[in-house]
């Protein structure tokens, strides 16, 4: 396998980077009120709803998920509180990374800089990334970019604020469908799928995978 040199290496950061919660957060407010199986169907549907919502125009992230969950409990007969949605929101810059991810991230940013690309609000993000114990060069939003990924624009404000081309960067992520997909549409040189479980891997989309964090120094042959 070839060493990596990319100029910078772009991260998603929620599920990737940080050991996102929602499953648990959603299964701590549903309870008993759906059947073990419906509640999972239910966990799966919130998160493609909250896909959904981030498809078109920007809007606050708190927004976000709080439609997203409005729709799920309608889907699913459920009643419907803004205090559990926004339970979600208030939540997220709480949570922090994957085991693997500081030992990993540190070794990395000896050799090359760390860019985070998150769909997040500028109040959330930088709680996290402090925890991830390794230093960033920078960290981009959807409210700055006005737009969340997967859509392009969120990248191209990347790109343009790096003053780099997408061919300069190795991209990483547990997501094809936020991250790898637009990133093979956009010829990012690189694009890294961490196995988290979250989606399968098609290796038509990425040119590398690993099974963690860890696995990253790797790719450039440290």
């Amino acid at each position: 396998m070839s060493t990596l040199k990319p100029k910078f290496i772009t991260f998603d950061c929620y599920g990737t980077l940080t050991r996102f919660q929602m499953g648990e957060l959603s299964r701590e407010i549903i309870g008993e009120q759906l059947s073990p199986e419906a509640l999972e169907a239910f966990i799966q549907d919130f998160s493609a709803y909250r896909l959904d919502e981030v498809m078109g125009p920007w809007k606050p992230y708190s927004e976000v998920l709080v439609n997203a969950w409005e729709r799920c409990c309608r889907k699913y007969r459920l009643p419907f509180r803004l205090a559990d949605g926004l339970r979600f929101y208030h939540a997220v810059p709480t949570w922090g990374p994957h085991a693997d991810v500081p030992e990993g991230l540190k070794k990395a940013a000896k050799e090359v800089p760390l860019v985070g690309l998150s769909n997040a609000s500028n109040d959330q993000i930088m709680t996290n990334v402090a925890m991830y114990g390794a230093p960033f060069h920078a960290v981009y939003t959807a409210q700055m970019a006005q737009a969340y990924k997967p859509r392009m624009q969120a990248f191209e404000y990347m790109f343009d604020m790096l003053g780099c081309n997408p061919e300069d960067v190795l991209h990483v992520s547990s997501s094809l469908r936020y991250d790898l997909l637009t990133a093979y549409d956009m010829r990012i040189g690189a694009r890294c799928h961490v196995q988290r479980g979250h989606e399968p891997t098609n290796m038509y989309y990425v040119t590398h995978t690993i099974k963690d964090i860890g696995g990253l120094p790797g790719l450039l042959g440290l």
